[in-house]
């Protein structure tokens, strides 16, 4: 987990210190999939500044994450840049908005923050590629591999009713 201690850094009103650092990217669960980055760390770009009122972070790194496709679950790889901006004012309440949730105890959690910008950026389905066909409803076979359809299959008996309907419309 990479955290920076905000009191070492000792900040005074208008300053700013960007830092090169190697973020520890925790494994990402989407859809009940597990999607690990690789590599695990990253170098990330970290500017923090100090401002009346409060505190400015910005994040920025690029990731590849790496897991199962949504569609076929052979092997997907995504790629992101990651550009993220957070705001925190000390002396705001705990459900405050002004109140980052990635400062604790004068603590940056930058490892949570980074999987929570992650998150924005991935796509709806993670894919192994444009256009992949997934996995035949029938009998689970590869639609990339054996592309294929079912001419000879049988309509399920519950759905006869719905069927008789049909043909009488």
């Amino acid at each position: 987990m990479t955290t920076i201690d905000l009191r070492a850094l000792g900040l005074r009103p208008g300053e700013v210190r960007r830092r090169q650092i190697d973020l520890e990217l925790d494994h990402f669960l989407l859809g009940g999939q597990r999607y690990e980055a690789v590599p695990v760390t990253v170098p990330a770009g970290l500017e923090i500044a100090d401002v009346s009122g409060g505190t400015i972070f910005e994040l920025a790194f690029e990731a590849l994450l790496a897991g199962p496709c949504m569609r076929c679950l052979g092997h997907a790889e995504v790629g992101l840049a990651v550009r993220a901006r957070e705001f925190h004012d000390p002396s705001a309440g705990p459900a405050d908005e002004r109140r980052s949730d990635y400062v604790a105890d004068d603590r940056l959690d930058v490892s949570t923050w980074a999987r929570d910008a992650i998150a924005l950026e991935l796509p709806e389905q993670v894919l192994c590629r444009e256009g992949c066909a997934g996995l035949c409803p029938v009998c689970g076979k590869d639609l990339n591999a054996e592309p294929h359809e079912h001419a000879d299959r049988e309509l399920d008996p519950r759905w006869a009713a719905l069927e008789s309907l049909r043909e009488e419309l």
